[in-house]
């Protein structure tokens, strides 16, 4: 089956959220990939680890067999990432602490997460993907 793709900003979070809770019953897993803005004058991520996740995760995900679904939640540009009060930081549901973080979301809640410094490990994504 093909990976079902949202994505989403700060400030176009929590729209994009609602459309993808209301959708995550209709599909075998749901995850939500928080990662860094993509660096226009390299076209590249700022984010060296998400430079090295990004592809590893999105190959394991359309690799399933099962209906998946994936939330993009685009963190910001450095300096934004970089502040204490940032929204995905301090929010209890998802309290970030780097980028990427690879989260698994089922009823409605954090069921798995893979942090930046694990999240391109291709056994561990098969292990958030099997639910475990």
């Amino acid at each position: 089956m093909p990976l079902k793709v949202l994505d989403a900003t700060v400030a176009t979070f929590n729209g994009v959220f609602e459309k993808f809770k209301a959708e995550a019953p209709k599909n075998k897993a749901n995850f939500i990939l928080f990662l860094a803005d993509i660096d226009p004058s390299t076209s590249l991520s700022w984010c060296p680890d998400c430079v090295r996740a990004e592809p590893v995760i999105y190959k394991k995900l359309e690799a399933s067999s099962d209906d998946v679904a994936l939330l993009r939640a685009y963190v910001g540009d450095r300096p934004t990432w970089r502040t204490p009060q940032h929204p995905w930081r301090v929010d209890p549901k998802f309290n970030l602490k780097g980028v990427p973080t690879l989260i698994r979301w089922e009823d409605d809640a954090v069921k798995g997460r893979l942090e930046d410094h694990e999240a391109h490990l291709e056994h561990k994504i098969d292990n958030l993907l099997g639910g475990k």
